[in-house]
C-alpha cells in the first residue's frame, strides 16, 4: 500500500470514528487538531468529559489491535498536544484519552467495519 493510500485509509477511519462518537451523543471539537508538538485524530467532548480520542485502524488483527500500537512514546506526545491543545482552548471539563479501533479487511470496502472504544485507554 502506498503512502497516499495509507493516509486515505486513515483518513476514511477517523470520519468513521467521529460518526460512531456522534452516534453516541459525543461533540466533535476538532479533527486532525495539530501543532509542533504532534497531532491529535479526534477530540471530542460529553458534558462531562473532553476526549482526545487516538483512531487505529487495521485490515487485520494478525498483528496485533490497534490499541497495541499506542506506545508509551505515541501517548507521551498525545498527550503533550492535548496540553498544548487545552492552552489553546481551555476547559473545566476532565481530560480522557481514548483510543477507538476499527478493524476493516477490506479497507474503505468494508461493509460492516468493527469499532471498539476504549474509554480512558491511558
Amino acid at each position: 500500500m502506498s503512502g497516499q493510500e495509507s493516509r486515505l485509509l486513515g483518513r476514511w477511519g477517523e470520519v468513521l470514528a467521529a460518526q460512531y462518537l456522534r452516534e453516541r451523543g459525543y461533540h466533535i471539537e476538532a479533527a486532525n487538531w495539530s501543532c509542533p508538538y504532534g497531532e491529535l485524530d479526534l477530540v471530542a467532548s460529553t458534558k462531562e468529559y473532553l476526549c482526545f480520542v487516538e483512531v487505529k485502524l487495521r485490515k487485520s488483527a494478525a498483528f496485533g489491535c490497534g490499541a497495541d500500537y499506542v506506545t508509551p512514546k505515541k501517548q507521551q506526545k498525545i498527550k503533550t498536544a492535548a496540553q498544548m491543545y487545552l492552552q489553546h482552548d481551555p476547559t473545566e471539563k476532565q481530560p480522557r484519552f481514548d483510543v477507538i479501533e476499527i478493524l476493516a479487511p477490506q479497507g474503505i470496502q468494508s461493509k460492516y467495519p468493527e469499532v471498539r472504544h476504549l474509554k480512558g485507554a491511558f
